[in-house]
């Protein structure tokens, strides 16, 4: 058990800042009292989630949304509340010029436009100290004969190269997956063997991230991300759920099965280090900010608790004899196990209050911020 604790004490997740702001679906975005108007605030907020749950030091940036004239100052005020800045985040998706693709479109110009977007990106990690930039592409076409498919994948590698040339000394990027959406019936990065085979090319400063939502119905995420960790390619998660498609709900929300199933996978292959970065990546639409942040870790953090107990000899004696249901009884007994008093152990030791749901409500934080947040354009993504 100690060892347990050990691992878990070392935990780390990182929060998105855009899931401090308001947020919605495409028809509208619901406002909330004592949202964020700047990236100060966010990073405020994502503290309160860090003192509560005492494993998410890092928030995440998405650039433009995240934009200050001063990123060093930033970085400052982050230390000062006792966080970091994690992955910087690009953006190019959002300008009409992308119609088309971004790095992938038809047009040079374009093309220069986003590729320098990605490299200002960098700028931003060496002002903060991050060492982690994630790329996600909307390019794609919509209709069979739209645009040449292996001219759009030369553009996307030539991009990536210039960027991956542009990295300085310990930092890397995470090129993200998705299925469809906004592209219909090609994406130009549609799933993992797509993002893996550009890493691959690139060199060792390129790796995967596995999005969580970013999957057809019934994929097995978890030989994807088995196989990732053998090669040395995984390099971190966007954690979320869906039921249909790319929901962004909290993870854990749809199948908290299928979380165990991962984090196991994670643990199997050594990747319960720094060195994979499990970052969030949702929207809380309906749901209050911050309160819907510390659940997200909470459920990350009891995956893991389960996926720790799982008596791995005792998996590999029963794999090796071909003991089918035994073997699935190893993982299930795992699963089963209710972990809540081990973590409110674990965080008392860690001098936490047992229950971080009830320690946010009880600090009088929303309360606060919903009093003195009266004014200016609260922080979202406007749709």
């Amino acid at each position: 058990m100690t060892d347990i604790k050990a691992a878990l004490r070392a935990q780390r997740i990182e929060t998105p800042s855009w899931a401090y702001g308001n947020s919605g679906t495409r028809f509208k975005v619901f406002a909330q009292q004592g949202v964020p108007r700047d990236p100060y605030e966010k990073l405020a907020d994502a503290a309160q989630v860090h003192a509560c749950t005492g494993i998410a030091p890092t928030v995440a940036l998405h650039i433009p949304w995240d934009k200050v004239a001063d990123y060093a100052d930033l970085a400052r005020h982050a230390r000062e509340l006792g966080v970091g800045i994690g992955a910087i985040n690009s953006n190019v998706f959002q300008d009409d010029d992308y119609k088309l693709g971004s790095v992938t479109n038809p047009d040079p110009a374009v093309r220069r436009k986003a590729t320098d977007h990605l490299l200002e990106c960098v700028d931003i990690m060496d002002a903060t100290g991050s060492d982690t930039l994630k790329l996600w592409f909307s390019d794609g076409i919509n209709y069979p004969g739209q645009d040449d498919l292996r001219a759009r994948q030369d553009r996307l590698a030539e991009s990536l190269a210039e960027v991956y040339d542009r990295l300085g000394e310990g930092q890397r990027f995470l090129l993200e997956y998705k299925l469809f959406e906004p592209a219909f019936y090609a994406t130009d990065v549609p799933d993992w063997g797509t993002a893996y085979a550009h890493c691959v090319k690139l060199g060792p400063k390129a790796q995967v991230v596995v999005d969580t939502g970013h999957h057809a119905p019934g994929t097995n995420i978890e030989f994807i991300v088995a196989f990732l960790l053998r090669e040395g390619r995984l390099g971190g998660f966007d954690f979320n759920s869906r039921f249909y498609a790319d929901d962004d709900l909290m993870v854990g929300a749809a199948d908290p099965f299928q979380l165990f199933r991962i984090m196991y996978e994670v643990i199997r292959g050594g990747g319960l280090t720094d060195e994979v970065a499990f970052m969030l990546d949702q929207c809380h639409n309906i749901e209050p900010k911050i309160p819907g942040q510390i659940r997200s870790v909470m459920n990350v953090q009891e995956a893991t608790a389960k996926a720790l107990l799982v008596d791995r000899d005792a998996l590999a004696a029963a794999q090796a004899a071909g003991d089918v249901l035994g073997a699935n009884a190893v993982l299930m007994d795992a699963y089963n196990t209710d972990v809540r008093p081990l973590l409110a152990e674990l965080r008392e030791e860690m001098g936490l209050a047992p229950d971080p749901m009830a320690a946010y409500a009880g600090s009088g934080y929303f309360e606060k911020i919903a009093a003195e947040r009266v004014g200016g354009q609260q922080a979202g993504w406007g749709a």
